[in-house]
């Protein structure tokens, strides 16, 4: 089969797994294409954790007539028995005679021993297929896999002199309804939505996914060093999502167990003043909580930042300019750096225009003098 037909097949299964983003918890995204004489015979996307892999999917499709065939996945079919048995040994069952995998499975588990498995049966095994496209689609998965802590993408959205709001604290709307539209798409997709208590107290907002269809709510974490959050506040009372507060050890014992009464888990990270945040991320991971999206103010947009606790930006920009001064809340507040040389910086950047907004995207690479400090307000 010539290198055109591979790359078709291989793209159609990385749609079909980017579609399930969202839905597979701390697990990868896959998508598998089965091919026999030039016809498609199975499809299958993994949407679950704990129930059928996408090589299942697809081989159940085929119903018995995978002999001969090649089978297109995007990630490495796993070896070892999980929840769910080895994708590798039921290939082999079915007579697959051809594999070609995007990329190879990061986790220790599979980690080239489903390829090896594969190999050692006879199967012609081919490695690296759009990788890149593959490797990006779960970032997310390959991040927690390999620290268990969480992958935490930050989303803002600012004037074009960053301003998050107006110097009166009036932020509603900056951004238009197609760039809204995407953050909720990212709600979705992320396992957890953080924010800090200052957000709540003055926004009250319920930080839940509203789509034309439906779409998943991710965990709500409130980063709370004080515990002020309010008892009313709508990630307490409305139950459309657990809610985590993340505090320190000098927040008021009475106010914690009035916000677990309420329903509410309460994560102690750090002494104090200030919640430690790299704590914080590895009791979330602890939690399989494997994504965030941070939708900070700009203080612990620059904590997080500053810390090297991001691992992709999506900026969103509107065309309008809003002034104040350091009445006005900036996207990013953090000590910074004395040279440019030394500025955070983003790599494979990405630019999209939404209407009259601006998307920019990419990958934050601390550098110099940034602040190394681990507490946030």
């Amino acid at each position: 089969m010539d290198k055109m037909n591979d790359e078709f097949y291989m793209s159609l299964a990385l749609d079909m797994a980017e579609r399930a983003q969202g839905q597979t918890s701390i697990n990868p995204v896959v998508g598998c294409v089965i091919v026999k004489d030039g016809v498609m015979i199975g499809l299958g996307t993994h949407l679950q954790r704990g129930k059928g892999h996408a090589e299942v999917h697809a081989l159940n499709m085929a119903a018995g007539q995978a002999a001969g065939s090649t089978a297109y996945v995007t990630l490495e079919p796993c070896s070892h028995f999980g929840i769910t048995p080895p994708c590798s040994e039921r290939l082999i069952a079915e007579g697959v005679i051809r594999v070609v995998i995007a990329c190879e499975d990061p986790n220790p588990q599979v980690a080239g021993r489903g390829v090896a498995m594969l190999r050692n049966r006879g199967i012609e095994v081919e490695v690296g297929l759009l990788r890149e496209r593959a490797l990006r689609l779960n970032e997310k998965f390959i991040k927690y896999i390999l620290t268990r802590q969480p992958f935490v993408t930050l989303k803002s959205a600012s004037t074009l002199d960053g301003k998050l709001a107006t110097k009166t604290g009036d932020s509603k709307w900056i951004s238009n309804g197609e760039s809204r539209g995407i953050v909720h798409t990212l709600r979705h997709r992320h396992q957890g939505i953080m924010v800090g208590v200052n957000t709540v107290i003055a926004d009250n907002p319920s930080l839940t996914t509203r789509m034309e269809v439906p779409g998943l709510n991710p965990v709500r974490i409130i980063i709370d060093s004080d515990l002020r959050t309010p008892l009313e506040a709508k990630v307490i009372t409305d139950g459309q999502a657990s809610t985590i507060i993340v505090t320190t050890e000098r927040a008021d014992i009475d106010r914690k167990n009035a916000l677990i009464s309420a329903g509410v888990q309460v994560l102690v990270c750090g002494e104090g003043p200030r919640v430690d945040l790299q704590e914080a991320m590895v009791k979330l991971g602890e939690l399989e909580i494997g994504s965030i999206l941070l939708e900070g103010g700009g203080t612990l947009n620059g904590a997080m930042l500053s810390n090297g606790l991001v691992d992709r930006v999506i900026l969103f920009f509107a065309p309008k300019i809003s002034g104040g001064g350091a009445e006005a809340p900036g996207t990013f507040i953090f000590p910074g750096v004395e040279l440019m040389k030394d500025a955070i910086t983003l790599q494979g950047v990405e630019v999209e225009t939404l209407g009259d907004n601006v998307c920019i995207s990419g990958t934050p690479v601390p550098r110099g003098s940034a602040s190394q400090e681990t507490s946030a307000p």
